[in-house]
């Protein structure tokens, strides 16, 4: 059987490593990482790329720390929007499908309903406009196969993520503040990998022409950072796990203010990824305690 070759950029991270764990048996993955492979290197992308000639280009590279880009806009610009339009460029000259994935934070936080695919996009924050810059790269490439999967509060195995801070911090403070006016949904590493690997496996069939375009998969529900963290800890204790904190205290924006804003109100509508796909969106309580019994809190 010949292997679908695949580049998957940004290959180290957090989301690349479940895509990784989760590729089909007919995939042969070309993993592209720094410092060998630079998304803002236009002559290296296009080199390397050419060279390789995959089918399928997926980006999981992207500059997320929000509140560092507001002091290095720059590089947040240069990976986050630049980088995607070089991507874009070899996908349409080597006929490839790219799937890239962006943000919530395209969106201003206004809504009071979840955001659908079609919503104005007004990001409050640097990390918001440079994602927002990389989507719009890709669109105006002319590039007709391209699936862009918007995501919000991600965390998974294998980097530095709200549960994680979560778990450290309840083990060595006896109180934690958490914002409870900033409402989304959390995403599961392991389940986004999922969809990406079905909305590639459905761009296979020559009748999904209509397929391709902008998506949104978080899991399914809303709870605010604090439900989230409270979540988190309650899911510890009936786990047994020992842990130092005794309260965690409702913050409002206000109270815990960050060099970068965030939308107030960030919920992603799953509809047209479950029309599209036929899948189902797991609910964001069973996918956080797939997630710690897996890393056996």
């Amino acid at each position: 059987m010949k292997k679908r070759k695949i580049a998957l950029i940004g290959a180290r991270g957090m989301l690349a490593s479940m895509v990784r764990e989760l590729a089909p048996a007919d995939v042969e993955l070309c993993l592209l990482d720094l410092p060998q492979f630079d998304l803002t290197d236009a002559q290296r992308v296009s080199a390397t790329l050419d060279s390789l000639r995959p089918e399928v280009i997926i980006n999981c590279a992207a500059f997320t720390r929000v509140d560092a880009c507001e002091e290095q806009s720059s590089l947040a610009f240069a990976v986050n929007g630049t980088g995607p339009g070089y991507l874009a460029e070899a996908a349409g000259r080597l006929q490839a499908l790219l799937v890239h994935i962006s943000t919530d934070f395209v969106f201003s936080g206004t809504n009071s309903s979840p955001y659908v695919e079609t919503d104005v996009t007004e990001p409050l924050s640097v990390y918001g406009q440079s994602k927002l810059a990389g989507e719009l790269a890709i669109l105006r490439s002319g590039l007709e196969r391209y699936f862009i999967v918007r995501t919000s509060w991600l965390y998974g195995p294998n980097g530095g993520n709200f549960v994680e801070t979560m778990i450290r911090l309840a083990g060595e403070r006896e109180e934690l503040g958490v914002v409870a006016d900033q409402i989304g949904t959390p995403t599961y590493s392991g389940d986004l990998a999922t969809a990406i690997w079905r909305l590639i496996d459905r761009a296979g069939n020559p009748q999904e022409k209509s397929l391709y375009g902008i998506y949104h998969y978080s899991n399914a529900g809303a709870c605010s950072w604090y439900d989230f963290a409270c979540e988190v800890i309650s899911r510890l204790r009936v786990a047994g796990v020992s842990l130092k904190v005794q309260q965690i205290r409702p913050l409002t924006t206000s109270e815990y203010p960050t060099p970068a804003q965030r939308p107030a109100y960030s919920v992603l509508s799953k509809d047209k990824f479950v029309r599209r796909t036929h899948s189902v969106v797991p609910p964001w309580k069973e996918s956080l305690a797939l997630y710690l019994d897996q890393r056996s809190v």
